[in-house]
């Protein structure tokens, strides 16, 4: 750990969605692995600030220049609200300090749905791209919509013309599947393993690069059904604008530290999680690579004009 700065007061760790949504979960397990480690001396406090996809939790941040005790979850939304005027700022507007792994999205359906395949799901799309009414989170352009988007275009449907129910948390788009108010749910492959372990939702296929493990291991990759659909949520922390050099080299120290570990690792594994980590010197060109190709992908799947 860096012998420089360290924290002299309580940490706020800020997600943007609700109490099990997808930037809760990383940010609960990130301070009982930093607490666990004995990495901080100083109290860790979680706190949830719904919205945008994120959005509202990094306005908050935005508030606190020059502040290296105030961190929040970072997500590909905080490249993709700026793209779509969402939100006024990115990535740019504050100081990323790490990236910590990415999750895949899993496409599910009703235990009972006539859907019974990805190729149902498919056919059904190429009916016309809102001939189905998905459940997703958390905001419209985010990788979820992205990949969506792309098996309407595969279907031959246009991906301005999907039904989409959008929420501020994964474990909502779940919901509404089992209430039966959407027909399908494009979320985080971890956000339905209550209804995968109960049997009461059916994964129909994955956008990871190769199959996921345990619930998910017989469930194909749309790779493996022809579909370019290769896409993910990477997850990682970022700090407010200004901190210094030393600020940024504790943080980055402590955070490798945490994801280094037997528990961390144990974290990723139970959640589906895949290891990405990336320190913050990567971080600028890593963001760089990122809004290029989020930008490319919104424009081309017409979610965005220019």
């Amino acid at each position: 750990m860096s012998a420089g700065w360290r924290p002299s007061r309580e940490i706020e760790l800020v997600a943007g969605t609700p109490a099990g949504g997808g930037q809760d979960r990383p940010a609960r397990a990130l301070i009982r692995v930093l607490e666990s480690g004995g990495l901080i001396d100083v109290p860790l406090k979680l706190v949830n600030i719904p919205g945008r996809g994120g959005g509202n939790a990094w306005d908050y941040l935005a508030q606190h220049p020059n502040d290296p005790h105030v961190l929040a979850i970072n997500s590909p939304t905080i490249l993709t609200n700026r793209v779509l005027g969402v939100s006024a700022i990115d990535d740019r507007d504050l100081t990323p300090l790490a990236n910590l792994y990415t999750e895949y999205i899993a496409f599910l359906v009703r235990a009972d749905s006539k859907l019974r395949s990805g190729a149902d799901l498919l056919a059904a799309l190429g009916t016309g791209a809102g001939a189905l009414t998905i459940a997703m989170a958390t905001a419209i352009g985010n990788t979820n919509h992205m990949a969506l988007a792309q098996l309407a275009r595969h279907a031959g449907g246009d991906p301005r013309a999907l039904a989409l129910h959008v929420f501020d948390s994964a474990r909502y788009a779940a919901a509404d599947v089992m209430d039966g108010k959407a027909e399908v749910a494009a979320i985080t492959a971890v956000s339905a393993v209550p209804e995968l372990e109960s049997g009461a939702l059916r994964a129909l296929a994955v956008s990871a690069p190769q199959r996921l493990p345990a619930l998910y291991a017989a469930t194909p990759t749309w790779r493996e059904l022809g579909v370019d659909c290769v896409i993910g949520t990477w997850r990682g922390v970022i700090g407010a604008h200004g901190l210094t050099d030393a600020q940024v080299k504790f943080w980055n120290d402590a955070l490798q530290a945490a994801t280094s570990g037997a528990e961390w690792n144990a974290e990723l594994a139970r959640q589906y999680w895949v290891n990405t980590w990336a320190a913050a010197a990567q971080m600028p060109a890593l963001m760089q690579s990122e809004r290029a190709t989020l930008t490319a992908l919104l424009r081309d799947l017409g979610l965005t004009g220019g």
